[in-house]
């Protein structure tokens, strides 16, 4: 009785989701301008991450916590580009909880192209 106890804590545990909550983020300048004023975040915009500029062909990593996100919603990418100011929606989380381990963002001049990947479930 004391072994099938033991493992079924074990197994309880295991399938616990113990990672950090939150997802890691790549941002690639593929573009001839220089971008600045970056930030990434969530819908609710309770964490960002700031990047005051990024040169072309230069790229940056971070992780986005997620902590105390607690609804549905989406990530936000805002900045400027060329003197442009630019804000779009990507992706989707639910529950405060990101369905995916990272995201990878290439701006170029002329449009903004994501993937998301590493399925958490």
């Amino acid at each position: 009785m004391r072994t099938i106890l033991i493992v079924f804590i074990i197994l309880t545990m295991s399938s616990c989701n113990l990672s950090k909550s939150g997802i890691e983020v790549t941002i690639e300048n593929k573009s001839d301008f220089t971008i600045e004023n970056l930030i990434f975040s969530t819908s609710e915009n309770l964490a960002e991450l700031k990047f005051d500029k990024i040169e072309p062909n230069e790229n940056v990593s971070d992780f986005l916590t997620m902590k105390d996100n607690k609804i549905d919603g989406s990530y936000v990418l805002k900045f400027t580009q060329n003197g442009k100011k630019k804000t779009q929606h990507y992706g989707y989380y639910t529950n405060g909880g990101t369905l995916d381990k990272w995201v990878e963002f290439k701006i170029k001049n002329d449009t903004v192209i994501r993937k998301f990947s590493g399925t958490k479930y």
